[in-house]
């Protein structure tokens, strides 16, 4: 048996470990089929075809087919969960209307979508990666027994202990699990997580993000345990209002962009557990483009701000309060800062009174981070784009306010691209710009670490930090 320790985001991991869905994305962030093993989009985009993979078996001992594959959507379209949402976008009259107008089957393993428009092909594919398929008349049963294709099948969620058990699908289609019975515990308090590390009473922690970076690293000297890091893909990254004084001058954001070291920050704050980050996207994506690398320049920072016109006023630099390491981190910049002649006033707020004020566009400067969103360059039409500005209407996410018309025809071109070589180029360009102007900058990638018993074998993590790796895991000394 073999504990696993869960997040936040635990429920999201565990539907990893008990389903499949049509569509995942690979190392590059590309989509490609899971339960589909080809998927086909025609010419002008509208209709998406996925043959399914033969010998898929649902735990309750049933074949997948198409059927299973339109009941789920069926199932989706009809409920009223947030996932529904993305199948969904406005007409001109301000209506919501489905972006799916007909599922057909026409054997069972080939499930044909047709859309509205054309242009929406790759956004389509990207929606699917989070839609689990579950079994034919299974909707309602689901919640509390539910049953998948995955890895791993449900045996019991003890609200009591925060803990889920699951046990290996025998008749996986792509091969049982190395381990058969494992459990999922929720840790949330850091002290908790790190005895039972210590106690043995948990054998894997994937991405303690509630641990400290030192914290991480004196576990690693403990004899019983080992930390891994992998490359991550989650974005650190400073914002700036881009209609506020003084940031509305794009020299002023340079100047911030030369003046702060990120590479000490990562050395002596983050333990070496982060890379420096130079896009939004990570730089194992396929349309990943550095564009100005901003390296230590203290020297160019103060020549920039003299050109900017900067006559020392205060800027406000707002940031999530809660957590020791990013004070820490936001205190170190704000004296690297004051190194270059910036005047910068630290405010910690309470989370959700900071998003209030960023919808707002009550705020200079923030830091944060992305969770998952900017593995796909969609994200930069969402961060970047005129039209995402929050407002009455809109939530999301342009929050540096910063409006360009060429980036905004660029993101309309490549997203409408049906030829991926078109929309690279168009994606690759929008970076270009936004790291010449800097509405936010990139700091860096946290690395995805893991703190593991040493029994525990055959850790690899991806990029992205999902819990695939869990089923290839072995018992070090067991066959």
């Amino acid at each position: 048996s073999l504990t696993t320790k869960g997040s936040d985001a635990a429920a999201e991991r565990i539907r990893n470990l008990l389903f499949n869905t049509l569509v995942k994305k690979n190392e590059k962030f590309e989509y490609v089929g899971e339960l589909a093993k080809d998927i086909k989009v025609s010419e002008d985009g509208k209709v998406i075809t996925f043959n399914l993979n033969e010998n898929v078996k649902f735990h309750n001992g049933n074949p997948l087919t198409s059927a299973d594959a339109k009941y789920t959507f069926d199932a989706l379209m009809k409920s009223d969960g947030y996932k529904k949402g993305a199948f969904f976008e406005t007409d001109e009259s301000g209506k919501q209307v489905p972006v799916i107008t007909s599922i057909e089957t026409p054997d069972a393993q080939t499930v044909v979508f047709t859309l509205v428009r054309g242009g929406l092909s790759n956004q389509f594919l990207s929606n699917l990666v989070p839609i689990p398929i579950i079994p034919k008349d299974t909707v309602d049963t689901q919640k509390d027994s539910p049953v998948g294709s995955g890895p791993y099948k449900f045996v019991k969620f003890d609200s009591a202990q925060n803990t889920v058990d699951l046990e290996g699908f025998a008749d996986y289609w792509e091969g049982a699990p190395k381990i058969n019975k494992i459990q999922v515990k929720t840790v949330k308090d850091a002290n908790s997580l790190q005895a039972e590390l210590q106690s043995g009473g948990i054998d894997v922690a994937p991405l303690p993000t509630n641990l400290s970076p030192d914290t991480i690293t004196s576990l690693g000297n403990n004899p019983n345990l080992s930390v891994q890091k992998f490359n991550g893909s989650n974005i650190q990254y400073l914002q700036f209002n881009t209609e506020k004084k003084p940031l509305d001058n794009a020299k002023l954001r340079q100047a911030v962009a030369y003046g702060i070291d990120r590479q000490k920050i990562i050395d002596q704050l983050l333990a070496g557990q982060a890379t420096i980050a130079h896009s939004i996207l990570p730089a194992e994506s396929w349309a990943y483009n550095a564009g100005t690398k901003y390296e230590f320049n203290p020297q160019k920072a103060k020549e920039l701000l003299k050109e900017s016109g900067y006559t020392n006023e205060s800027i406000q630099f707002l940031f999530s309060s809660g957590s020791a390491a990013t004070s820490q981190y936001v205190q170190v910049m704000q004296n690297q800062l004051k190194e270059i002649g910036l005047n910068i006033e630290v405010s910690p707020l309470e989370g959700s009174v900071l998003r209030q004020n960023m919808a707002k566009g009550e705020y200079q400067m923030n830091t944060g981070v992305w969770i998952g969103g900017n593995q796909d360059p969609i994200f930069l039409k969402d961060l970047f784009s005129t039209g995402a500005i929050p407002g009455e209407n809109v939530r999301c996410c342009n929050r540096s306010r910063f409006s360009n018309e060429e980036v905004d025809e660029l993101v309309k071109e490549a997203i409408d691209a049906t030829d991926r070589s078109v929309a690279k180029e168009k994606w690759m360009k929008v970076q270009e710009i936004v790291s010449n102007e800097v509405p936010m900058i990139p700091l860096w990638y946290p690395a995805n670490m893991v703190i593991a018993n040493k029994r525990i074998g055959n850790i690899k993590i991806s990029p992205s930090g999902g819990w695939e790796f869990v089923k290839d895991l072995t018992l070090v000394g067991s066959e």
